[in-house]
């Protein structure tokens, strides 16, 4: 490795393929060696804190030979190599040919920028059912990097990682793992794609608002086909729109969400993330009067038990996972159940995890609102009433425009909302779909 491409490492930030290390610590090293092993290789830099400042480093014989006793006492041993650039120390470790590793009777996996200890039995049943082909990692081909490659998402994704823009595109993308034979890798069409559907019919994402607590009639209805910050952001904004806010009066007159944001955040980003993109599922969010669930395709990831929610973490996507985890969506792995149940018994209120083929998250919503059905009822009416002045003030009103005009509302919403008004008998339709006209009747 040339000094500017240490450099322009340095530069992406910690990751899953790159630790930074200020000093030399032989018990840390061992359990990063073993991580990177069982996982698909890396780097460890020598010299650089962990904000990326670079202090230097000099490697000792001692230190050197500590390194190789390291790698030829894990269990199966590994061959590293050790490069001296400058005032800076470089470890390449390969990914292992004989995994599981063991450094010291112990098991480790490199999770985004974190090695996590795992148990034998765990690393065996992730590398046999899920470790073979990863979906993030695979080149795809039908990718064009000039004209499907969105810069605006590119940039943005950077200014969420507080990654340096001053390098160039390529540079970046390869550091960040997202390169291979110059094609992007599936994680990195996810990202910066304009519109997923074009490569993966499975990556939209559906909401829903029913009626009642079945799936007998649907109130409103959307579909998100965009990159995967993207159907999130949007996905996030529809479950907000739906739900209620309450004042809560105590010194202060302060406001109170029906449910944790920070939860439905933690709930909705784990499907994105830990989905199986391999199926031909998709991420469903689905909202009731009584309850909201935020389901994703592939269940559990082999190798974890239900008990081990909120314990330990497994990714399928662990590039995918390294990406998000550089930005403020994603906190320490391992942690985001256990923030879910923590905020949701702040409200009294019950979550629920479910495991079969796919993985739902199902959150109680509070009874006590009104009651929900109340305020439905009258979130219902309030539309219904500003449908009817805008059918009087304009009878040529498309769905279209009528969910243009009115907050918090799709064009899924509005039909539903006429079909009921015509139902009630309060106005008819008068001519053709197109070319004709709305009558209001009361």
């Amino acid at each position: 490795m040339e000094e500017k491409e240490l450099i322009d490492l340095i530069k992406t930030g910690e990751g899953l393929k790159l630790e930074f290390k200020e000093g030399f610590n032989i018990q840390s090293l061992g359990r990063e060696i073993c991580a990177f092993a069982n996982a698909d290789g890396g780097k460890i830099i020598f010299g650089v804190k962990d904000s990326g400042i670079i202090k230097g480093f000099r490697l000792t014989n001692s230190q050197s030979s500590q390194i190789q006793t390291i790698v030829r006492i894990m269990e199966p041993a590994l061959n590293v190599e050790i490069e001296k650039l400058k005032n800076l120390v470089v470890i390449n470790i390969p990914e292992g040919k004989n995994k599981p590793y063991s450094y010291t009777g112990k098991y480790y996996l490199r999770i985004g920028a974190n090695s996590q200890q795992l148990t034998r039995s765990e690393l065996r049943g992730f590398f046999q059912e899920e470790g073979l082909i990863s979906f993030d990692e695979k080149a795809n081909k039908d990718f064009d990097l000039e004209k499907d490659f969105d810069e605006y998402k590119f940039k943005n994704f950077l200014k969420l990682a507080n990654i340096t823009d001053n390098l160039e595109k390529e540079i970046i993308l390869k550091n960040l793992g997202l390169l291979k034979n110059n094609y992007l890798v599936n994680a990195g069409v996810l990202m910066f794609c304009h519109r997923v559907s074009k490569f993966f019919l499975q990556g939209k994402v559906t909401c829903v608002l029913f009626e009642g607590t079945s799936r007998s009639n649907i109130i409103d209805k959307k579909e998100f086909d965009d990159d995967l910050i993207s159907n999130y952001e949007n996905a996030y904004n529809f479950i907000l729109s739906k739900l209620n806010t309450r004042y809560i009066i105590e010194r202060y007159r302060t406001e109170k969400f029906e449910l944790p944001k920070n939860a439905i955040r933690e709930a909705l980003m784990n499907a994105f993330i830990h989905r199986d993109y391999f199926s031909n599922g998709h991420i469903q969010v689905n909202i009731f009067i009584d309850s909201v669930e935020i389901s994703s395709p592939g269940g559990l990831v082999k190798g974890l038990k239900k008990e081990d929610l909120g314990k330990i973490s497994l990714s399928r996507n662990n590039l995918l996972f390294d990406l998000l985890s550089r930005t403020s969506f994603v906190e320490k792995a391992g942690t985001g159940i256990t923030r879910i149940r923590n905020s949701m018994k702040e409200y009294n209120l019950n979550v629920k995890f479910e495991s079969n083929g796919f993985f739902t998250v199902t959150f109680e919503r509070e009874r006590v609102w009104g009651t929900v059905k109340k305020t439905t009822q009258k979130t219902t009416q309030k539309t219904t009433q500003k449908i009817l002045k805008l059918l009087k003030e304009n009878p040529l009103l498309s769905r279209k425009e009528l969910a243009n005009l009115i907050e918090n509302i799709t064009e899924d919403g509005v039909k539903y909302n006429l079909d009921k008004l015509k139902k009630e008998g309060k106005i008819k339709r008068v001519g053709p779909d197109k070319g004709g006209h709305w009558e209001v009747l009361e």
